[in-house]
């Protein structure tokens, strides 16, 4: 338990963090570890995001997933971003699989932009739509059969497993209860998937691709027990935490966390309804993770000119907090609820941007802080 610690507090401040801020400032939080560790916030005369320009690479970033173009040398999925604990891609699938993927360098959790249909794996046969998530442990054998095509985005736990983040106070239900997790089955559909045909398996190992090839399906199993398996969620049963007189930071709405990145879910909630607490999200110098958002659904009440696709990166060392736009918009309190569903990437270590993320991103981005 944290021992009473009671912080400094220096010229003109609230008392409160993200409410009852001094006339005519901008607050903005500097952070050790994400939001986790010790914090301070500050109280500035103008946006801390209000530059007349930024050169170099600590400028924000934007890019378009809708113009992704999947290389020669793979079937499903385009990397983006990546550091030595985190693999970020894209998937694109206008049809069914005609091989089995495993990935044999870390946890794989797949988010379900679009479309749907039937993943085939190791442990069975799981449906799948929009908005779903599904981990696949690391090793498991997996195929997709489209009934809708999918965009998905592929987030690898690079020698590392995905676990579920510590809920603490609010007791193990909050947020979602385990207990709504899905797994795959060992049904009709599956044991019906299993033939006596040649198929691939692409496995990737220290990031090479090997081929191997089997005279039989073999996804063959018949039965399993054990407390590993791939799990599904969609974020329509997250019941995100919230608060009417204080903006809670993004850390709780934490879905899934590894060693050196935890990926969060934001969903539509209710906005706060105190008059003098912030209603967007607070400006913020979290120096020690670069944030990445993907934009699934809705309007993300924090940025202008972003659209479902989309996906947007702040590197650390440079401040990061809402669009003039929404500043505006969370004085005219618009309505009671937010609409929007995003999944963020926080990360410990910088991320590398690819060539193939270059190839989608809108350069004019940086200048819409203006």
């Amino acid at each position: 338990m944290p021992w009473i610690n009671i912080p400094t507090v220096e010229g003109k401040a609230s008392r409160q963090a993200h409410t009852d801020l001094p006339a005519d400032t901008y607050e903005r939080e500097l952070g050790k570890e994400g939001f986790y560790g010790p914090a301070t916030q500050m109280y500035h005369r103008h946006a801390p995001t209000g530059w007349k320009s930024v050169e170099g690479p600590l400028r924000p970033h934007a890019f378009d997933t809708q113009k992704v173009a999947l290389p020669e040398d793979s079937s499903w999925a385009c990397l983006l971003f990546s550091n030595p604990n985190i693999q970020i891609g894209f998937m694109k699938l206008e049809n069914d699989m005609d091989l089995l993927v495993r990935n044999a360098d870390g946890d794989e959790l797949i988010f379900v932009h679009q479309g749907s249909g039937e993943l085939y794996c190791d442990y069975g046969h799981l449906s799948f739509s929009e908005g779903d998530y599904i981990m696949l442990p690391r090793g498991t054998l997996w195929r997709m059969s489209v009934k809708n095509a999918v965009r998905a985005l592929l987030i690898e736990a690079t020698d590392d497993s995905y676990r579920l983040p510590e809920k603490g106070l609010v007791s193990h239900q909050a947020i979602f209860d385990p207990a709504i997790l899905d797994t795959p089955k060992i049904d009709e559909a599956f044991l019906a998937q299993q033939n006596e045909a040649e198929w691939r398996v692409v496995v990737k190992k220290r990031n090479r691709l090997s081929t191997i090839v089997y005279p039989f399906n073999p996804l063959d199993a018949v039965g399993w027990h054990g407390t590993l398996m791939p799990v599904r969620l969609n974020w329509r049963d997250i019941r995100p935490l919230m608060s009417h007189r204080y903006h809670v930071p993004p850390s709780a709405h934490t879905t899934f966390v590894a060693s050196r990145f935890v990926v969060c879910t934001f969903v539509p909630r209710p906005f706060e309804s105190d008059p003098n607490a912030l209603n967007v999200p607070f400006f913020h110098s979290n120096d020690d993770y670069d944030e990445l958002i993907f934009y699934h659904a809705g309007q993300f009440f924090s940025r202008d000119h972003i659209y479902p696709g989309m996906m947007t990166l702040h590197p650390g060392g440079i401040p990061h907090g809402p669009h003039p736009k929404a500043l505006q918009n969370a004085k005219e309190k618009r309505g009671t609820m937010t609409d929007e569903v995003a999944v963020m990437i926080d990360t410990r270590d910088a991320l590398k941007i690819s060539k193939q993320a270059e190839a989608i991103e809108w350069a004019g981005y940086v200048d819409s802080w203006k």
